[in-house]
């Protein structure tokens, strides 16, 4: 019998608690140091520079700042600067440009230009030597380690850890800083959680991915790689949109794959999870509470905001399986690189 080897992106999922714990070890002082320079501020709104995984990791934190500091985030087009050369008024805004290398020349501009503004910009990166680190005011290492697979695992879930620690500690909330410590031995038991059934209904058609609130920026994340790594066609929605139109295109065992946390938009989901099995789709969800979709194995963690980064890695998983099993190299999709450098 043949042993598949395991993929680089496998070996990196497994070493994602790991990763974060190593953040939670030695990101603290830049974390505390940048949220006291925001509480200092007191921002009146917070804007986001960040393009494909890193843009789905501003949309988990536009939540999270919309309901823990009640204040709101917009994502801004970065090529507001690079392409149209326009700066943007941005006095008294936090700015938090997310980016796993830091090079991309149009995520640079956009944030040096805001910093030019007036905000007080905070870069996300992998790499603390990065162009973005250069021209960011302050600078949160993620501390993943090295990532090679060009799917992005570790750098996706480290960046949604330090962007919600951040916040955490400039609301000062103790609950949320002490569920975030708590989330290594969360990521480790997600790392384990059998989304197979989730993975054999997985046709190599169409399919959807849904949430809502802070789940909707992993369904957003989990569409993406569905697409750059088994080379499927994903689509995410709201929960509360995909009756509004997409369902027309679900048919018998149409495939759907729906996010949820323990917060206040889970019985919704359940709900539109189990009219979309109605209809004759397969869905596959980490709601509780559902008639006929069926429950997918997920780790719940110490708080609702943290849980969706644990169906993340669990759903990591199972994408990789779904790759491997379609005869694709996860670690090297076709026309992809691990830095995209954007105009």
């Amino acid at each position: 019998m043949t042993i598949s080897p395991v993929t680089q992106m496998r070996a990196e999922i497994s070493e994602i608690p790991e990763a974060v714990e190593r953040l939670l070890s030695d990101g603290g002082p830049a974390i505390k140091s940048a949220a006291q320079k925001a509480r200092n501020m007191d921002p009146r709104f917070l804007l986001s520079v960040a393009r494909g995984s890193s843009d789905h990791v501003c949309t988990y934190l536009k939540y999270a700042s919309e309901i823990i500091l009640r204040r709101p985030m917009a994502s801004v087009g970065p090529s507001v600067k690079s392409i149209y050369d326009v700066d943007l008024l941005s006095e008294n805004a936090l700015c938090i440009a997310v980016s796993q290398s830091g090079q991309s020349p149009d995520i640079v501009q956009m944030t040096e230009s805001l910093g030019h503004g007036g905000a007080l910009t905070v870069a996300l990166t992998n790499d603390e030597t990065s162009r973005l680190a250069r021209v960011a005011d302050m600078t949160i290492g993620l501390h993943a380690g090295p990532e090679r697979s060009v799917a992005a695992t570790k750098t996706f879930v480290t960046s949604l850890v330090a962007g919600l620690w951040l916040i955490a500690e400039i609301k000062g909330d103790d609950d949320l800083v002490t569920a975030v410590h708590q989330l290594p031995k969360h990521l480790s038991a997600a790392t384990q959680c059998d989304w197979s059934d989730g993975a054999m209904a997985i046709d190599g058609t169409s399919l959807f991915t849904l949430g809502r609130g802070p789940s909707w920026a992993i369904s957003n994340e989990a569409a993406l790689k569905f697409k750059e790594t088994c080379l499927i066609h994903a689509e995410s929605y709201s929960s509360a949109e995909v009756l509004h139109g997409p369902v027309s295109i679900v048919d018998q065992c149409f495939p759907v794959i729906a996010f949820a946390a323990g917060d206040a938009a889970e019985t919704s989901v359940a709900r539109i999870s189990d009219e979309l099995a109605r209809k004759g789709a397969q869905v596959f969800t980490t709601a509780r509470g559902t008639e006929l979709a069926k429950c997918l194995p997920h780790r719940r963690t110490d708080h609702w905001l943290t849980d969706p980064i644990a169906a993340i890695v669990s759903f990591y998983g199972m994408v990789e399986a779904v790759a491997v099993s379609r005869g694709i190299n996860p670690d090297t999709p076709r026309h992809l690189n691990k830095v995209t450098e954007t105009l």
